[in-house]
């Protein structure tokens, strides 16, 4: 077991495990935290698979905890790894099962005052339009062929049929398309599993949640993402549902042997990999950015969704009902990047972000026009009716992480530990009186994403912010959730 006093510390919000803790390590291992969340990330094994990350093959610079971290599978959520694009691997437990889940802000033009008097049937509208919970199907129907199309095209195939603007691809991670997609190299079983699931929310702690802007901290960063103190905002938070999981879990199957065909002596089979430079590699690739292409296309829809439930609920009673997209960004995906580790020479690099946020700083030429001055917005949703925030990435995180920072507020109880303690009526009950609507198809899913089932948000972003991997724009505040 790791102890507190195997870690060197760096400064107040980094602490790093060097390669002579363990001898089959290659690069160091790094944690983002506090002294308290340092304490709390060690009562899991999250930081032993930490350590287990940084004897992977082909390595660039050091593995990364985001202060979120917690017990994942092969992979801490949380990590961050860059492996050399040349000579490194790629692990699918490095990027997750629900490949490209992320995050999508939505900002309208009405406050608060506005909104209040109708915000019951607002949620309704939302949890009606946007199906959610296990299995669930959507309302789009697709041929073989079009599933093929999403998986290649993404958001693309949205705005073919007309449920996207152009301006939503602008200010969307990779405009919503990744390229290198190949149908192909995808599953006959995940096509089955994701081919009625586009425009679903899901479960778990997937969600859609209508948002008050509670504060502003960056006033030059909140007026280019158009965010104002009052405003109400929309986040969507899902991904690829069931086909990202079944393509995780093919190629976890399918790397068992190419790891003995070349060689590769793990600590843990869960980091199972394959070389990118490799037919497994490669395939694999391109089978997780066609998932990541479902995702952003899924996100798309819903917010289609979203937009008729706002002019069903709200048109004739305010005095415009209209939402645009701020953001959408990922928090588990593999993409191949130019980094400057600890800004040194430049290097062609896989970086794995799984339960970790891209978060490219000011002048990346990646980034809209539009916030090309500020940086990437960054969403970081907190624990279910606890408040959510608005971060954009910096200089510091290109030097520091990889251009990453944290994604949520990190679990410290099991789904199953949650359930023990709290009533889902009670949860919905206490929520509704802090002046919250809820809309949840189960109360023990309910239960399971309970306050005291996550650390405190606020003190992970105060981490981040305060190791220069983002800065603080704006506070979000519940008014209405919806889940599965």
């Amino acid at each position: 077991m790791v102890n507190k006093r195997d870690f060197r510390k760096i400064n107040n919000y980094l602490w790093e495990l060097p390669v002579t803790y363990r001898e089959t390590m290659r690069v160091p291992a790094r944690l983002y935290a506090d002294n308290d969340l340092l304490e709390d990330c060690l009562k899991d094994r999250s930081v032993e698979q930490l350590v287990n990350t940084a004897t992977l093959p082909g390595l660039v610079g050091y593995t990364l905890a985001m202060p979120d971290i917690h017990q994942g599978y092969g992979f801490p959520v949380g990590g961050v790894a860059a492996t050399d694009a040349r000579t490194g691997v790629i692990s699918p437990g490095g990027i997750g099962y629900d490949i490209n889940c992320g995050v999508r802000l939505l900002a309208t033009s009405l406050d608060r005052e506005e909104v209040t008097p109708h915000l019951s049937l607002l949620a309704s509208a939302l949890y009606r339009n946007c199906p959610s919970g296990v299995g669930t199907a959507g309302h789009v129907n697709l041929t073989n062929a079009q599933l093929d199309e999403v998986l290649e095209r993404g958001a693309l195939w949205a705005l073919k049929h007309g449920m996207a603007r152009e301006e939503d691809l602008e200010f969307t991670e990779e405009n919503g398309t990744m390229p290198g997609a190949r149908a192909d190299k995808v599953s006959a079983h995940a096509k089955d599993r994701g081919r009625d699931q586009l425009g679903t929310l899901g479960a778990g702690n997937h969600f859609i949640e209508v948002d008050e802007v509670s504060e502003v901290f960056d006033a030059e960063g909140a007026d280019a993402l158009g965010l104002c103190l009052g405003l109400v905002v929309v986040q969507i938070h899902c991904g690829s549902r069931g086909f990202g999981h079944q393509v995780c879990t093919d190629y976890v199957r399918d790397f068992q042997s190419a790891i003995k065909r070349f060689g590769i002596v793990l600590p843990d089979r869960e980091l199972v990999c394959a070389p990118l430079d490799s037919p497994e590699g490669r395939d694999y690739l391109a089978a997780m950015t066609a998932a990541a292409n479902f995702a952003w296309c899924n996100r798309q829809i819903l917010t289609h969704e979203v937009r008729q439930a706002f002019e069903q609920s709200l048109a004739g009673k305010v005095r415009d009902w209209g939402v645009r997209q701020v953001y959408d960004i990922a928090h588990n995906i593999a993409k191949v990047e130019e980094h400057h580790p600890d800004g040194g020479a430049a290097v062609r690099v896989c970086m794995h972000r799984k339960g970790a946020t891209r978060a490219f700083g000011p002048g990346s030429p990646v980034l809209p026009g539009d916030y090309r001055k500020v940086g990437q917005p960054v969403f970081v949703p907190g624990s279910m009716g606890t408040s959510s925030w608005v971060l954009l990435g910096t200089a510091g995180s290109m030097t520091q992480s990889f251009g990453s920072t944290c994604h949520g507020a990190g679990r410290v109880l099991s789904r199953t530990a949650a359930k023990k303690q709290v009533r889902g009526e009670d949860l919905r009950s206490q929520m509704e009186r802090d002046g919250m609507v809820v809309r949840a198809g189960s109360m023990s899913g309910l239960a399971e994403e309970a306050p005291m089932a996550y650390k405190d948000v606020d003190r992970v972003v105060n981490v981040v912010c305060g190791a220069g991997i983002a800065r603080k724009v704006a506070r979000l505040k519940p008014m209405a959730v919806i889940k599965g």
